[in-house]
């Protein structure tokens, strides 16, 4: 009888244990495969596959355009095994530049609008690398990087982009994982990297020095960002809020033309559609007073919203209005979260900038380091043309005297050629490598000319000289910096532009007040202690043999102890009997009927039992 394999002795884990570490994977697989870019080049791993999956096709920006839907299906295929939909919205976006400072996905076709209105199908629209996307691929063939495999091992993806540009400032970032999110806004590319130059010059830099290059954020609609407290905040701690603000000027009317408010900046992700139908339900629920029409004049060229103001409306009052409760006012909530070495972390602006240094410098020295192995090699080769031009009479004896091939190389390997360069081999005999001598075989025989062999001994010292260069920018870490700087000043050059989005020094914060039209008023207070105030328009000069108008109606026994004219924004003061003074505005007392004698002033003012119940009433 067969003996029965024993079975393996299984382990019990507790529920809750495996629910804790299923939930962790889970967590952390989305917060460092989706949701959060990397610190390095800003982006996210579906935004660097796409860039990726667009260089290998070679979709650059001097090439012609491809249909989205080829390249979503390299990505997806290859790359990125998520769903078409996630791939194409993620292209669309970077394509549009009302959501990106610098886009970069050229896109050919529909590709949504201010609106709200979404993309065309991906069968239909056509896209190429920006001429900005190149800057973070460039030196991607020269090591810079590590290389992964892809979800079948069929393919290699890289772990991070070489990218010259600080693109998770320059184009922000948002994004929502488990337990995290992040919400990062664009920047002037020129401010960063005027940021980056003063920051590798003194590593010791201040976030108020730093800031005098960083104004701020920079949206690419434009706007108004309202005061330099949350900027300074969010910098210093990596979290704030700021205030965005329309560009909306006043236009004054003239004869028979109403003023205008018009708006020609929106804030940053506001819809100008669904905006302009929250303020015509406003206007509609009589919320909002003053705007007699909408028209929406925006074209190619930009945006233009009107807003007619009635007669006799001060239209300041109306746009403060329109600050308060419509999106003409947004705020923006700051939370600089990013990836750094593959774990989520809060960051403020001077770790932004060190990190990109520090990924900078990694990757020059790695390119220095191929490019020094490239050179090399290629001096070698050099080399060994060089010994053979000065020997060619003895090289074609080898060559003829041999019956194969493999005869051939062994004459070249073994004879001892005078060494007529000392770099190389400094002995007296060189002996010519099998890198060499295949070099060597394979040379056509119109490069033995004599302005070809000169060609060659100036590759050759022009090599001498480029790979002491490279040394030294192996070797002095002041070099380094300085060709980080020329390549960082490089691109300002060519892509840097003005701020689109003005900062106000000083916080414009609302009160109540801005939201009150100026009037004149007639504050009516009686004996007894009753007040009100009436607006001075409904007080009328009564005509020869007209009745009049009653002003109030009063209780018995009481009578007006004080009228006083005053406007809206006027602040009322009461003495009391106790020589106490109350303060209020006149906006804040009761506007009651013409006839109606108001409300007691004990309602609007701490008046103690023993303090008489009438005041004395003045403007300010």
């Amino acid at each position: 009888m067969p003996q029965q394999k024993p079975t393996p002795k299984q382990t019990c884990i507790s529920l809750e244990q495996e629910l804790k570490q299923s939930y962790l994977d889970y967590a952390m697989s989305v917060i460092a495969g989706r949701a959060l870019p990397d610190v390095r080049d800003g982006l996210k791993p579906v935004h660097r596959r796409i860039l990726y999956a667009m260089r290998e096709v070679g979709n650059f920006h001097n090439k012609p355009y491809k249909k989205s839907a080829r390249i979503v299906g390299d990505v997806i295929g290859k790359y990125h095994p998520h769903g078409d939909k996630a791939v194409y919205d993620a292209i669309v976006r970077m394509a549009q530049n009302f959501s990106m400072r610098y886009v970069l996905v050229d896109g050919q076709g529909n590709f949504g609008s201010v609106d709200g209105d979404s993309a065309a199908a991906m069968r239909y629209t056509e896209i190429k690398m920006s001429k900005l996307s190149d800057l973070l691929m460039l030196d991607l063939d020269k090591e810079t990087v590590d290389f992964s495999s892809n979800y079948d091992e069929l393919e290699l993806i890289p772990n991070i982009l070489p990218s010259r540009i600080p693109n998770l400032l320059v184009n922000g970032s948002s994004g929502i994982a488990v337990g995290m999110a992040t919400n990062i806004p664009p920047h002037n590319l020129s401010e960063v990297i005027n940021g980056i130059i003063a920051l590798t010059f003194e590593p010791k830099i201040t976030l108020d020095e730093l800031m005098s290059y960083i104004s701020g954020p920079d949206f690419p609609t434009g706007g108004y960002i309202n005061g330099l407290s949350g900027i300074k905040e969010a910098y210093e701690t990596g979290k704030g809020t700021i205030i965005i603000r329309a560009k909306a000027n006043i236009v004054r009317g003239k004869t028979y033309v109403p003023d205008q408010i018009i708006v020609s900046e929106l804030p940053y992700q506001v819809n100008k559609s669904r905006l302009i139908e929250k303020i015509s339900s406003l206007i509609r629920e009589k919320k909002i007073d003053g705007i007699s029409e909408i028209r929406d004049e925006s074209d190619k060229d930009g945006i233009r919203v009107v807003f007619d103001i009635k007669r006799s409306i001060n239209p300041e009052i109306v746009l403060n209005n329109l600050y308060i409760q419509t999106q003409i006012q947004t705020s923006f909530g700051i939370n600089i979260v990013a990836l750094v070495n593959g774990h989520p972390k809060i960051l403020n602006l001077k770790n932004l900038l060190e990190i990109f240094v520090s990924h900078r410098k990694e990757i020059i020295t790695r390119r220095s380091i191929y490019e020094l192995k490239k050179m090399k090699n290629r001096l070698h080769i050099l080399a060994g043309f060089i010994i053979v031009m000065k020997n060619i009479d003895k090289t074609v004896s080898i060559i003829k005297t041999m019956s194969t091939t493999q005869e051939v190389r062994e004459g070249l390997s073994k004879y001892k050629w005078d060494n007529c360069l000392k770099i190389d081999q400094p002995s007296k005999y060189y002996f010519l490598s099998e890198i060499q001598i295949t070099a060597i075989l394979d040379l056509k025989l119109s490069r033995l000319a004599h302005l070809e062999q000169k060609k060659i001994l100036l590759e050759y010292d022009s090599l001498l000289i480029k790979i002491e260069e490279v040394k030294l920018v192996l070797s002095d870490s002041n070099i380094l910096f300085k060709v980080l700087r020329e390549e960082l000043l490089e691109i300002q050059k060519t892509f840097g532009d003005k701020r689109r989005s003005e900062i106000l020094s000083s916080s414009l914060d609302l009160v109540t007040e801005d939201l009150i039209a100026v009037d004149n008023m007639m504050v009516t207070l009686s004996h007894s202690g009753y007040i009100k105030a009436q607006p001075i328009s409904e007080y009328n000069s009564q005509r020869r043999g007209g009745r009049g108008k009653s002003a109030i109606q009063m209780k018995h026994k009481d009578f007006i102890y004080k009228l006083s004219m005053a406007s809206t924004h006027d602040t009322m003061m009461c003495f009391s009997s106790l020589g106490k003074v109350y303060f209020s505005k006149v906006y804040l007392l009761p506007q009651v009927g013409r006839i109606a004698k108001g409300k007691p002033t004990n309602n609007f003012f701490p008046l103690k039992y023993q303090e008489k119940n009438y005041c004395y009433v003045t403007g300010t």
